[in-house]
């Protein structure tokens, strides 16, 4: 569990040096990006996906984005413990190791470009509040129907709201879907992964917690980084000796 223990623990360090104090924050330009790029015509103008959600939503869709937004860390967890139950140490450690990776990996890209989420942009404009609280944007629609706030009680900690650059929302259960299909696990088990991951890409964009730049940026991540791990670091000859070394511990 040591990955899964550094994961939980990773992102509340970038409280020590917030990205914002390395680099400036992106508001106004990726914002008009994905205005240009996504926009929706309509007849009060151009819409962002996330405002035009903002608008037009309903109770179905409110319930379908609060299930796939949960399954974003207990599906790769729990698909990680059916590796070990299943006595595929190799298998679980591996894939363990990848997503902390990924965390690492996209934590690092929050420093070279910190960016606003869409939600905030419309909250409080282009203007940058260093003591905003995180936000549950669209899915308070799902808190409401629920009998105590779900999201509230998480995104009521958030880190650092400036850090929406690529979406990890988005990367996280592709990622167990990619390892799913290199460790051969079932069809459907591959299927109902990509599944939750197409649902989080658009409840992502649905709830106007990412602009659809940053999910795409946040697939990117996940393909690249796993990249990166597979045919670089797990390929160094003592990086795979400790590997190993670490299978054998468990």
């Amino acid at each position: 569990m040591t990955p899964w223990i550094l994961f939980g623990c990773s992102y509340d360090w970038m409280r020590l040096l917030p990205n914002y104090e390395v680099n400036p924050i992106d508001l106004e330009g990726i914002y008009n990006a994905e205005k240009s790029l996504f926009g929706i015509t309509t007849a009060t103008g151009t819409l962002i996906p996330g405002e035009y959600f903002n608008i037009h939503n309903a109770a179905w869709a409110d319930l379908l984005a609060g299930f796939f937004y949960l399954c974003w860390v207990p599906v790769p967890l729990g698909y990680a413990l059916y590796l070990w139950a299943k006595g595929r140490s190799k298998a679980c450690a591996r894939f363990s190791i990848a997503f902390l990776w990924i965390n690492l990996f996209g934590f690092a890209l929050y420093y070279v470009h910190p960016a606003a989420p869409p939600w905030y942009v419309l909250k409080y404009g282009f203007e940058a509040r260093f003591d905003t609280p995180g936000s549950v944007a669209g899915l308070i629609r799902f808190d409401n129907m629920m009998p105590f706030p779900v999201f509230g009680n998480i995104y009521s900690g958030n880190s650092n709201v400036f850090a929406a650059v690529p979406s990890l929302h988005s990367a996280y259960v592709l990622v167990a879907a990619i390892y799913a299909v290199i460790n051969k696990s079932s069809k459907i088990t591959a299927l109902c992964f990509f599944v939750i991951t197409a649902g989080i890409w658009w409840t992502a964009v649905y709830t106007c917690h990412h602009y659809v730049i940053d999910v795409l940026l946040g697939i990117l991540t996940a393909f690249v980084g796993v990249a990166i791990l597979e045919l670089g670091f797990l390929r160094v000859s003592f990086i795979k000796k400790a590997f190993d070394r670490y299978v054998q511990m468990i």
